[in-house]
């Protein structure tokens, strides 16, 4: 007899119950709000000026001699010292004078025979350099001290070829001291020698003042362009590009909104800059801070 097996198969039903995931709610984007100042354009005189360097310096050394051979008893130069013209610089005594001393009067007083000799300064100056003291022995001609001729002091500066359209013709000229002072010096002379190397040639500026220090560096300033009327703005408010060839300016549209607008830019000062074109009224409002990296069209909030 045969044994039957019946399978039932019963259907699993799996119910899959799916997690609820949270749903991240996306941030709204904000505009961001650049705080800036601003400013408006001017019409005034502008001028450019050039700006070169020019040392002191004396043009002229007087060289204090010995006018006898003989022997040095009193010396009253000192390097540094101002000397004025016709001041004792030095007491010779003539070699004869010292090997013979006072026997020549001892024989006849009429004689005054004292055998010392007064070098005296020709020029007024300052002593630069001493050679000899006191007890040293020199002979006629030698070299007892070096003085700078004070009538001669002038500013050296260095003009590149380049440049000379803008400095031949004048004679004013403003030098600015390293101190921030202001001294007002005349053009004396330009050698015609020029430098192969750095292509530039020396030019003499006389001021009124020669008791400045010798190899002062000063700036100076020459008058390069000058206009009468044009309109400018403040330097912080013109952009440029790391060649610097392009430059613009942002400009407002309204209270919150402000343009990149390209400008052609003519003279410049240290404290503005001339704008050629387009044409704006004075009517136009510029950012003047806060415009450094702002893109063609930036949001703003104006403060003050």
């Amino acid at each position: 007899m045969k044994r039957i097996l019946f399978y039932y198969s019963f259907p699993l039903l799996i119910c899959a119950c799916a997690g609820k995931k949270e749903e991240e709610s996306a941030p709204e984007e904000t505009e961001i709000v650049s705080p800036v100042t601003v400013t408006s354009i001017s019409q005034a005189p502008l001028t450019e000026f050039l700006e070169l360097n020019a040392t002191s310096m004396f043009l002229k050394k007087n060289v204090v001699k010995a006018n006898v051979n003989g022997y040095i008893k009193q010396a009253n130069a000192v390097v540094g010292k101002f000397v004025d013209q016709g001041q004792l610089l030095f007491t010779l005594r003539t070699k004869e004078s010292e090997s013979i001393g006072n026997a020549v009067n001892a024989l006849d007083s009429s004689f005054q025979f004292s055998g010392t000799i007064n070098v005296k300064a020709s020029r007024p100056g300052y002593i630069t350099e001493v050679n000899h003291q006191v007890g040293d022995y020199v002979q006629d001609g030698e070299q007892l001290a070096l003085m700078s001729d004070i009538n001669s002091f002038v500013f050296v500066m260095n003009l590149p070829y380049e440049l000379r359209p803008y400095v031949l013709g004048k004679k004013e000229v403003l030098l600015e001291l390293p101190d921030g002072k202001g001294l007002r010096g005349s053009i004396s002379s330009i050698t015609p020698i020029m430098d192969s190397a750095s292509q530039t040639q020396n030019v003499f500026i006389s001021v009124a003042e020669n008791n400045l220090p010798v190899n002062l560096l000063a700036k100076v300033r020459i008058e390069k362009i000058s206009k009468t009327n044009s309109i400018s703005l403040p330097k912080a408010a013109v952009l440029s590009d790391e060649t610097q060839s392009n430059y613009w300016v942002m400009k407002l549209i309204d209270t919150a909104t402000a343009v990149k607008v390209p400008i052609s830019k003519g003279i410049e000062t240290s404290e503005r800059v001339e704008v050629l074109s387009p044409k704006f009224t004075s009517s136009d409002k510029f950012i003047l801070s806060g415009n450094f990296g702002l893109p063609d069209t930036a949001k703003i909030k104006i403060v003050h």
